[in-house]
């Protein structure tokens, strides 16, 4: 693992691995935690009032003596609009401090910059290898496999994180991301054969779209290529979805890891599929997303997060916009922590039939018992007397699904049940590239063609990208 050798970061590191250490180990007793959790809570607070501009005006209300991890509620939000009007007024130490610079991805609006210190990657990336590590040994004993990098862009944290990691657990990794215009599909593709990559990592789009990319250029998934593992993560990817990927490439999907750019990474996978987060590193609280009422640490609602690594960007109740379900730890697993369910982002939810529904409930409506399937669309449209009705399509690939029109069936049946609206199957042999999108963009905007409404920014945004999107090259 990489470690800041002199300064501030390194007396931070040594401190910090300590406790991690007894965290994994579950050594470290609740009391000590909670000491840890307060000193560092004051830590960041005396800092981000003190050197971020943003935060002085924000806070300058505010009795920041009297704050704990037990009256949060007493801080105001920080939010992603805030965050995209303050951009580098956010940071709290100077720009210099930081080892890396990134950025959001900037395609519903302003690219905000996201840069990172030495204390930021050793604590975030210290979760990742613990997940990594647990979920390697299950799968390949000693064995170190190999690893194929499949991320966004040369601004985003994805290859560099995740290079390290696979450094940290003693594996190769090569770093080709399809839509490069250097790499492309077919040299991807190439390199995942040559290379034996046994191990791929990317988002849940991606891995559908290699799949058919691999079916163009006449490749046979199984056959000619060694992935035993597909880690995906940057998008929502229900159990249903999980199941089908599984199906599509014949190895095992793990939802690897939840964070973003601006707040890290704040949840890791264990061996069991199950997503604990990085209680060392965040003060978690779920709240209502219409009032903002705090539930606390546990329940269903959007969660928010408090930092407590006092690196370059810390974030003080900074409203994620994903809907969540957090709960109390029942795993066998060697993750210490609470699990947490991401059901899609607050944004995403959709009214159908007079119910509202989260993205994750209407993908599993849709993509339960599916198997061999190359992707889905959601068309969401209003008859003459005002009633809700659905079409969803589906790609199938060649070979992989005996009864097609009796998969369609199902689909029908047990989506209307579950959105108690009618539901019409299409199978289609090549979706809107639009589908493509969800990573960089929403669920929403790749998956649901919403003819209720006209089609709001983040749709016509993800309709330019998808212009691009093509492997046939």
């Amino acid at each position: 693992m990489w470690l800041p050798t002199n300064g501030p970061a390194a007396d931070f590191t040594a401190r910090y691995l300590a406790l991690h250490q007894a965290f994994y180990a579950r050594t470290l007793s609740e009391r000590d935690l909670d000491d840890w959790r307060a000193r560092q809570l004051r830590t960041v607070l005396e800092q981000v009032s003190t050197g971020s501009p943003f935060y002085a005006t924000l806070l300058k209300d505010v009795d920041l003596g009297s704050v704990t991890p037990g009256n949060l509620e007493a801080l105001p939000f920080t939010t992603k609009a805030q965050l995209r009007e303050e951009m580098l007024d956010v940071l709290s130490r100077p720009l210099t401090d930081a080892l890396f610079f990134y950025e959001t991805t900037g395609t519903t609006g302003t690219a905000t910059p996201c840069p990172r210190d030495g204390r930021e990657i050793v604590a975030s990336n210290a979760h990742i290898s613990e997940s990594w590590s647990s979920i390697f040994r299950h799968h390949f004993g000693d064995h170190a496999p190999r690893i194929g990098l499949m991320g966004p862009t040369e601004v985003h944290s994805f290859g560099d994180t995740l290079g390290d990691i696979a450094r940290n657990v003693g594996s190769l990794n090569a770093k080709i991301w399809p839509y490069s215009p250097v790499i492309g599909f077919p040299k991807a593709l190439q390199l995942m054969k040559d290379l034996e990559l046994e191990v791929v990592c990317c988002t849940p789009g991606v891995a559908l779209t290699l799949a058919k990319a691999a079916e163009y250029y006449g490749y046979d998934l199984r056959r000619d290529f060694s992935v035993q593992l597909l880690l995906v993560t940057g998008e929502m990817c229900t159990p249903a979805l999980a199941h089908n990927l599984e199906t599509v490439w014949g190895a095992d999907v793990y939802n690897i890891l939840y964070g973003s750019q601006e707040a890290f990474v704040m949840a890791t996978a264990c061996r069991n599929k199950r997503m604990h987060l990085s209680q060392t590193n965040y003060l978690i609280e779920v709240v209502d997303p219409e009032t903002g009422e705090s539930h606390g640490p546990r329940g269903s609602g959007e969660l928010t997060v408090t930092m407590l690594i006092d690196g370059v960007k810390p974030l003080v109740r900074y409203r994620t916009g994903d809907a969540v379900v957090i709960e109390e730890p029942d795993c066998d697993c060697e993750m210490p922590g609470d699990l947490v369910r991401i059901v899609g982002r607050t944004l995403d939810r959709l009214e159908l039939g007079g119910r509202r529904f989260t993205a994750g409930q209407i993908e599993t409506a849709v993509m339960t018992g599916v198997t061999g399937s190359a992707g889905y669309q959601v068309v969401i449209e209003r008859d003459d007397a005002g009633q809700d009705r659905l079409t969803v399509r589906l790609e199938l690939l060649k070979g992989l699904v005996e009864d097609a029109a009796a998969l369609a069936d199902a689909v029908r049946a047990r989506a209307a049940e579950a959105l108690g609206v009618p539901v019409t199957v299409e199978l289609s042999d090549g979706l809107d590239p639009i589908v493509s999108t969800g990573a960089f963009v929403s669920w929403k905007a790749a998956r649901i063609v919403d003819r209720r409404s006209t089609p709001d920014h983040e749709s016509r945004v993800a309709r330019k990208m998808a212009a691009n999107r093509g492997y046939e090259r």
